[in-house]
């Protein structure tokens, strides 16, 4: 299972697996990431998300998973919304600092 780590201000990582690869493998995807100017680890999820979206094309599938189906449907109901105004100009706020006189 791909594990989720929290970045420092919170919001959630993206999921992170790990591979074992055989070296030869390891070797062809860094001459891949290398002619493409990416990193080894961006070329692996290149590499992955055709791989995945070739295999649904063969099995005449949609690759949506019920949170992106959930995600997409949030989103579109936001932006169906219409923008709203503050009704009046935001004030200040002051803060006095407490006097040693009394």
């Amino acid at each position: 299972m791909a594990t989720r780590q929290n970045s420092t201000n919170g919001k959630p990582k993206s999921p992170r697996i790990q591979v074992v690869l055989p070296e030869i493998i390891c070797e062809q995807l860094t001459i891949l990431a290398s002619n493409e100017s990416r990193t080894v680890s961006n070329m692996a999820k290149v590499l992955i998300q055709e791989g995945i979206k070739i295999h649904f094309e063969k099995e005449g599938k949609i690759p949506v998973s019920e949170n992106n189906l959930n995600t997409d449907k949030f989103r579109q109901e936001l932006e169906k919304q219409r923008v709203k105004r503050l009704k009046r100009v935001s004030q200040r706020i002051q803060y006095y600092k407490k006097s040693d006189k009394k």
